[in-house]
């Protein structure tokens, strides 16, 4: 009998449809046989498997009238190229018995992933449980070392320079706090995905980053003011889920096991709502009806095409030019109102306006970091546009 590798990286899972009914031994047999002699003996995949280096080729198979589908199984200990080579030696199969057959590697596993996962939940579980067990008087000078490492850690996203995490650009899952003290207590306990709002006026960049996400949290103060940024939260932004700190504190004096029981018991939106007697009203960018339109029309035409084109206010086309000569055309007129280009709104462009009269909007297919935007120039990507339009 043929062990697993004794340090398994990855698990190679691949689907196989023959044009027979054959069972899982014709499989691997075939498996075998096909790869046979096609590299060096030191790629061949038995002796892979003798050394260990992959492990045993698991295979499934289920009848579908005169036809086997099925799937095959291969965790492997070698390095992302032998495991890639291994996965496309698999796909070379194209007959069982005397069928023709089709494999297609379906996804290849990171196990250590996984497996870091599961230890960085260990670690917050026996971080939460010294947190219980701590003497409550800790030395002041720890307690200030603490303090300057994790907000040492702080960074600024978007055009608003928002307090974040260094994990909120990367993560699919992202916390709202209020500000920049909150960003710093969910720091320390490990919580690197969170961004601070800095305020009741919600900045439509936060739209931007957060449609990109696959869940957002807002994570509250558990008083009234807390109550008025729910509310502005629900008609501009999406948010899944609510979590509140205690009635009268705030979230930046929270323990770590008061932070954790929150976020365990956080709720859909629409229950957080009813508890404070609202209801959500989502508001849209600030673009008109009618233009919103227009341009969402326009954006399907430039996107993926590297064009520009620039709209008069009585949304008659002004320009229509590759996104290359953009700033060039910017620059020797001053007759759009919105500019619609598949390329990124930069710093460069938006100067372009800043001593200009009148609002302008620049929608473009997204945005870079760190923009100091004018206050008479509205700033929107394709993703925005093509939700609300």
């Amino acid at each position: 009998m043929t062990s697993q590798p004794s340090s398994t990286k990855y698990v190679i899972e691949a689907r196989i449809e023959v044009d027979g009914l054959v069972d899982k031994n014709d499989v691997v047999g075939a498996i075998f046989g096909q790869t046979e002699g096609i590299f060096s003996s030191d790629l061949d995949l038995r002796e892979l498997q003798r050394t260990g280096r992959i492990g045993r080729i698991e295979v499934q198979v289920h009848a579908h009238g005169d036809k086997v589908v099925g799937k095959i199984t291969i965790p492997t200990s070698m390095d992302r190229f032998h495991t890639a080579l291994v996965a496309a030696l698999v796909e070379s199969v194209d007959k069982v018995g005397p069928y023709s057959a089709r494999v297609v590697v379906e996804k290849i596993e990171d196990v250590r992933a996984e497996k870091r996962k599961r230890i960085i939940d260990r670690a917050r579980a026996i971080l939460l449980e010294w947190e219980k067990k701590r003497v409550p008087e800790v030395d002041e000078a720890l307690r200030e070392l603490e303090e300057s490492v994790v907000r040492a850690r702080v960074v600024n996203v978007g055009p608003d320079n928002l307090p974040a995490g260094p994990d909120v650009l990367t993560s699919e899952e992202v916390i709202l706090v209020e500000g920049r003290a909150d960003v710093i207590n969910l720091l320390r306990y490990g919580y690197t995905n969170v961004i601070g709002i800095e305020g009741v006026k919600i900045p439509y960049s936060l739209e931007e980053l957060l449609a990109r996400k696959k869940k957002v949290i807002a994570f509250l103060d558990g008083d009234r003011a807390g109550d008025m940024i729910l509310r502005e939260l629900a008609r501009r932004v999406r948010i899944d889920l609510v979590a509140r700190a205690p009635q009268g504190k705030e979230v930046e004096e929270l323990s770590m096991k008061e932070v954790v029981e929150a976020l365990e018991n956080a709720v859909p939106l629409q229950d957080a709502l009813r508890r404070i007697g609202a209801h959500a009203e989502r508001e849209h960018p600030p673009i008109a009806e009618a233009p919103r339109e227009v341009i969402g029309k326009v954006v399907e035409e430039v996107e993926g095409n590297l064009i520009a084109v620039g709209l008069r206010d009585d949304m008659t086309e002004a320009f229509r030019v590759p996104v290359s000569e953009l700033y060039q055309r910017l620059s020797a007129g001053n007759d759009v109102k919105y500019v619609v280009f598949d390329g990124v709104v930069t710093q460069r462009l938006l100067d372009l306006f800043r001593e200009r009269v009148g609002t302008y909007y620049l929608i473009g297919a997204r945005t870079s970091d760190q923009l100091d935007v004018p206050p008479n120039v509205k700033v929107s990507t394709f993703e925005v546009i093509k939700r609300v339009a």
